[in-house]
């Protein structure tokens, strides 16, 4: 991930990394919801580990390190899941990496009311303006939030768009994972 844009903050480091890993993977992927690990922390307790991970002679003490966890079962909603999983103390926050369609502003007008959830979807699938995002929120235990944003049609790490805020709603269901 030799790739990712250097930033200042470790949070956005973190999340720009998943970034380009997922964006290496394709599009039409499932959801990948990945543990976020201080990295001196992590080489400094499980070095064999962190020699897997290849982070054994990185001259950096200060970062996190995103460990993919398993696969986001199908067929559950994505809430439900999230609801269910607890951390250990170990992991200083978490990241989720999720494919949507979104529609413009502009188009929030049209949105016809009373909508199933599944009529809803099926209507946004079907807008002509609508656009497949790669959403990519990662959380800190202390409340520290980023988010990566890459359109389809823009599919390239120089037009990322990167903010704590982007995603308010995923930022709260992911930090409610870290909530006694």
């Amino acid at each position: 991930m030799s790739n990712t844009p250097m930033a200042a903050n470790p949070l956005t480091r973190a999340v720009l990394e998943i970034d380009e890993y997922v964006s290496g993977l394709g599009w039409d992927q499932p959801a990948r919801l990945f543990a976020l690990v201080d990295t001196a922390r992590l080489r400094s307790q499980e070095p064999a580990l962190a020699a897997q991970l290849g982070l054994e002679d990185e001259s950096e003490t200060v970062g996190l390190t995103p460990i993919e966890q398993d696969e986001i079962p199908s067929g559950k909603p994505l809430d439900e899941f999230l609801a269910t999983i607890a951390w250990p103390d170990a992991v200083a926050g978490c990241a989720l990496a999720v494919e949507r369609l979104m529609l413009p502003p502009s188009a929030e007008a049209q949105v016809p009311q009373d909508l199933s959830e599944a009529k809803l979807a099926n209507w946004v699938a079907e807008h002509p303006e609508r656009q497949e995002v790669r959403m990519t929120v990662a959380v800190l235990r202390d409340g520290g939030r980023e988010s990566a944003l890459r359109l389809r049609e823009k599919d390239s790490p120089t037009e990322v768009l990167t903010g704590p805020d982007l995603v308010p709603g995923l930022a709260e269901a992911l930090s409610a994972t870290f909530a006694d």
